[in-house]
């Protein structure tokens, strides 16, 4: 039998002179299919091409419960073994066919790239997302469906380029993925086999000059990628210990203060419950002490006055949380000393501890005010209950040791994610030796995880911690971040806005309001119409921010001065407009 595959180039600046049809066949006797190979041009007049902003394609892919199947070769050749279906499928016949989609060596080809970009739809998630601050209810408008990002810069399937400032949340700290391989949020299958790279171990240098710095990223970048590719080909998950969770743990241990013990799980969330747990089995007591506007994951105990997309949405306490679950979180404004000391005397020998964001991240960026990380450390000893900082965000961010080595305050517990795993699933917590014993199977406290430690994500991290390392990079990401912020807060003042903001490294936010900003009310004083106003116009501009007012900015390493200054330019732009 005969049957034709459409190959569509969606937002890559792929240029065909017609949409290529490709005839396949297969064999009666036998279940496998045969290939058919073609060799996609890339037409750089059409790359320079300057293009209006249109986000057609994700408005109908937004609204559409259809799957569309596209082919990138890269100058690559592309063996196509596809069942005999048309491209338009629907979701289910795809993935009940999935395991005959898998791509195939040919020759002496190096790369495959075959990957599914799903039709988001409101009929098959909730929201159309899989995240609710992806969704754009609080800036109004479209969501954006992405296709590819590389280095500082994403492109969504109309083909937009945008200079990126979320970074994938804040795990893109040496920027995104390079020309050979591309990370898809909706992959089914990224390749099969990729022909080991070798790179200069070093530069035999140690000048830090920026042009040096970017040329350090970009090895690095392929680097972590090639590691990748190399580290599949042995498997993806054991369910056993391999060796680079050592490799990890070691780099961990050694990087943050607090850590003397760590243990591996796959999320930030999962982090967070997991030292909740800890927290209250080692001290005996339940009651935990949170600040209003902090994020520390979905579990029922923190879904109290949390920030990120519950404060986006402005949803009260999440439904579906059973009064139990949430009847010892106290809650306390952030950067206030005095609320803090009043839950502890009115509670006393019933806290276990204070979790908290070092810099709050969750409810815009907000950072602490002078001596209220230490007066929690002070607090915390007096009362016997451990401080927890939720580094997530900050974690190998603000600096290599993160927060604590950053404001030199070592909590009792650590909780990290995002950049640990190089953008890949990751989360981890750890702390005291003493208190991390408790941890199962050295003590009680029992927590697990099928994919705990993954090879996969354990490799990122390994290679994203030590390009962190070399000389200059914390120098960098506070230089460009320090210059961006005060570009727009300039720029905003200049046309006539309310508008205050600032960074630490490469973490930064601002709010349009005359400030300053401490904690959440403060934040919530923010114009929100006029920041949709704005996002809406940075878009066209062609810079990509966090969807909400109430959500910081990351940079990365690949981020250069052109990227910032046209930002500036555009913001400037965007704010006489409004």
């Amino acid at each position: 039998m005969a049957s034709t595959i459409t190959a569509v180039s969606v937002g890559l600046g792929l240029s065909c002179s017609s949409t290529r049809k490709l005839t396949q066949t297969r064999n009666p006797s036998s279940s496998r299919l045969s290939f058919c190979s073609i060799k996609m041009a890339v037409s750089v007049e059409e790359e320079k091409k300057k293009k209006s902003f249109t986000l057609e394609k994700s408005e109908e892919a937004f609204s559409a419960a259809k799957v569309k199947i596209n082919h990138y070769s890269f100058d690559f050749l592309l063996p196509l073994q596809m069942m005999g279906f048309d491209c338009n499928v629907n979701l289910r016949s795809l993935v009940s066919n999935f395991d005959l989609l898998r791509p195939n060596v040919c020759g002496s080809m190096n790369m495959i790239v075959v990957f599914v970009d799903l039709g988001l739809s409101k009929e098959m998630m909730p929201g159309g997302v899989n995240s609710p601050v992806r969704a754009f209810k609080s800036v109004g408008g479209q969501p954006i469906l992405f296709d590819s990002v590389k280095g500082s810069h994403m492109r969504d399937i109309d083909g937009n380029e945008y200079i990126d400032y979320v970074g994938s949340w804040g795990p893109a700290i040496i920027g995104h993925a390079d020309d050979k391989v591309l990370f898809f949020s909706t992959a089914i299958c990224i390749f099969s086999t990729y022909e080991r790279l070798s790179f200069r171990e070093s530069l035999g240098t140690q000048d830090c000059s920026y042009s040096i710095l970017l040329e350090k990223w970009r090895i690095t970048k392929s680097r972590v990628l090639a590691a990748l590719a190399e580290t599949m080909k042995k498997g993806t998950s054991f369910g056993a210990p391999c060796l680079l969770e050592n490799v990890l743990a070691e780099m961990v241990i050694k990087a943050v203060p607090s850590i003397e013990m760590v243990r591996f799980v796959n999320s930030g969330t999962e982090a967070c419950m997991g030292v909740l747990r800890l927290a209250r089995a080692y001290t005996g007591r339940e009651k935990i002490i949170k600040f209003e506007g902090c994020y520390h994951g979905h579990a029922d105990p923190f879904l109290v006055k949390a920030g990120s997309g519950v404060a986006t949405l402005g949803l009260p306490d999440s439904p579906g949380v059973p009064k139990a679950a949430t009847y010892e979180t106290l809650t306390a404004p952030y950067n206030d000393i005095a609320a803090v000391e009043n839950l502890f005397e009115n509670n006393k020998g019933d806290i276990c501890g204070i979790i908290l964001e070092p810099v709050v991240g969750n409810a815009g960026f907000i950072p602490p005010q002078p001596e209220f990380i230490s007066a929690l450390r002070r607090i915390t000893e007096e009362n016997n209950a451990l401080l927890i900082f939720d580094e997530v965000m900050t974690g190998f961010r603000l600096s290599y040791g993160g927060a604590q080595e950053y404001f030199g305050i070592t909590p009792d517990l650590t909780t990290l994610g995002k950049i640990i795993g190089g953008g890949l699933p990751v989360g981890a917590y750890g702390g005291r030796r003493e208190i991390m014993e408790m941890v199962a199977p050295a003590g009680p406290m029992y927590q697990a995880g099928t994919l705990s430690g993954n090879p996969l994500a354990m490799t990122a991290g390994i290679h994203t911690l030590k390009r962190l390392q070399e000389p200059g990079s914390y120098e960098y990401l506070e230089k460009i971040t320090s210059e961006l912020v005060q570009g727009i807060i300039d720029a905003g003042k200049k046309t006539g806005h309310a508008i205050c903001g600032g960074n630490i490294s490469g973490m930064f936010g601002f709010f349009f309001t005359e400030g300053p900003v401490h904690n959440f009310a403060d934040a919530k004083k923010s114009d929100t119409a006029k920041f949709a106003r704005f996002y809406q116009g940075m878009l066209r501009e062609g810079v990509y921010f966090a969807p909400s007012q109430y959500e910081a900015g990351f940079t990365s390493l690949a981020h250069t001065a052109e990227d910032i200054q046209k930002t500036i330019a555009a913001a400037e732009k965007v704010l006489r407009q409004i």
